[in-house]
């Protein structure tokens, strides 16, 4: 599962991505996206990918769960606009969470089970997580995970950021922030933001985007290092009118260093940790029509078992529905904000680990369904994996991904890196 692909110089069915892991839109459920966005045309025929994909598909769980607002919003209302509902089944758990601190929200679930709300008023400015799980009347299980940020003050800004104080993380986590409102006056705001380590390594922010501002070293972090980051934003003006209101400090620790290889050619991922080889695990990329993007990712968010949806990438058939929806996807970890995951694999058969590429794009691994097996390689890698640490892509036929797509900024020169800064090096 992943998202279209290069066709007659064209990506089919392209998705717009829009790039901002914390303030917008992110593709939770499907493996896909696309780098350029926009109508690349038609792929034609199927291939053994979407075979497996459907063959799933046709197992899974008739609960249909929506969760609103939509993922990825932002300015939404802290009263009545978060919702979870489900058709064709019932609601056995949700979790909701502020995802800068952990805070759970209580809520309040129906007496039927097919809808759940907060119990309370929401906080402004604060990005929340939506973890729910139902079942069929067959038993089976559906779990859909969503994120959005609620409304802030009109004539104030702040900004959301990865990763959170006291969080553990790998080598290749930058330091991400996602503004709520555009900013025009970016020295004046990069220069109230400081982000330092205990390795002394120099840190530059580079801005993406008006609203997105990353840091980073010139080389990963050093392992066992701590990293601080300091918000001075208050009374800071962004533009005409808009001032900041944020005073904070962050601190947070990189743990060991974990960078794993995944050669496409091979069909191996080889994981190195503290410079010492740990594992190597036979995998399953992108098919020669939909090959996997080549760069340096790092792992984002992870999931146990989550949905991947076709249709939110475009793999839509004729009745409009995805080529494949697979609702129980075990050990999902993101690679890039357009929908690249490396995860489990229950439908494959054993055979096509280390010997064929079959997926959309994503990287598969050998695994279990209901992701409760420890002996499975998903079940090994999500478990010895830290939010933070990095997945090299070599040897794919496709291009490598963009910096700004994810927190993939090391695909970024550090000469083009400090270039987008606005206080220079």
């Amino acid at each position: 599962m992943e998202r279209p692909v290069m066709t007659d110089g064209k990506r089919r069915k392209g998705m717009v991505a829009v790039a901002a892991l914390l303030g917008g839109v992110l593709t939770l459920g499907a493996c896909g996206g696309d780098d350029k966005g926009g109508d690349g045309g038609n792929a034609t025929g199927k291939d053994k990918s979407s075979q497996v994909d459907e063959a799933a598909a046709k197992d899974a769980s008739d609960a249909r769960i929506r969760i609103t607002p939509k993922n990825g919003a932002t300015n939404a209302g802290i009263n009545s606009d978060a919702k979870v509902t489900v058709s064709g089944g019932k609601l056995t758990s949700v979790t909701m969470t502020a995802a800068a601190t952990g805070a759970v929200v209580n809520g309040t679930m129906s007496a039927d089970g097919t809808s759940w709300k907060p119990a309370g008023q929401l906080e402004r400015s604060t990005q929340y997580k939506i973890t729910a799980v139902a079942k069929d009347a067959e038993g089976r299980k559906a779990t859909e995970n969503s994120s959005f940020t609620t409304v802030s003050p009109t004539n104030s800004f702040i900004g959301n950021f990865t990763p959170e104080d006291g969080a553990t993380v790998g080598v290749g986590m930058p330091v991400s922030i996602n503004f709520d409102k555009a900013v025009t006056n970016k020295k004046d705001v990069q220069s109230h933001i400081t982000v330092s380590s205990s390795s002394n390594q120099q840190v530059v922010g580079h801005w993406f985007s008006p609203t997105r501002l990353d840091f980073r070293p010139q080389e990963y972090w050093k392992a066992g290092s701590t990293v601080t980051m300091k918000l001075d934003l208050d009374g800071v003006e962004a533009s005409n009118g808009v001032t900041g209101v944020q005073e904070k400090t962050v601190t947070f620790k990189i743990g060991h260093s974990q960078v794993s290889t995944v050669d496409v050619a091979a069909k191996t991922m080889t994981v190195v940790r503290d410079g010492k080889t740990v594992k190597t695990i036979p995998i399953s990329a992108g098919s020669a029509a939909n090959p996997t993007y080549n760069g340096q990712m790092v792992i984002s968010e992870k999931f146990k078992e989550t949905r991947m949806d076709g249709s939110t990438v475009g793999f839509t058939g004729k009745d409009g529905k995805g080529e494949y929806d697979i609702k129980d996807v075990p050990h999902a970890m993101r690679l890039s904000t357009s929908g690249t995951f490396i995860h489990g694999n229950y439908w494959g058969a054993d055979s096509i680990f280390g010997s064929v590429n079959t997926s959309h794009g994503c990287v598969g691994l050998n695994d279990a369904k209901g992701a409760g097996d420890p002996n499975q390689d998903g079940a090994w890698f999500f478990n010895n994996t830290q939010i933070g640490d990095v997945v090299v892509v070599k040897n794919s036929d496709d291009t490598t991904i963009k910096p700004d797509n994810g927190l993939n900024g090391w695909n970024m020169s550090w000469n083009e890196w400090v270039a987008g800064s606005a206080t220079g090096s």
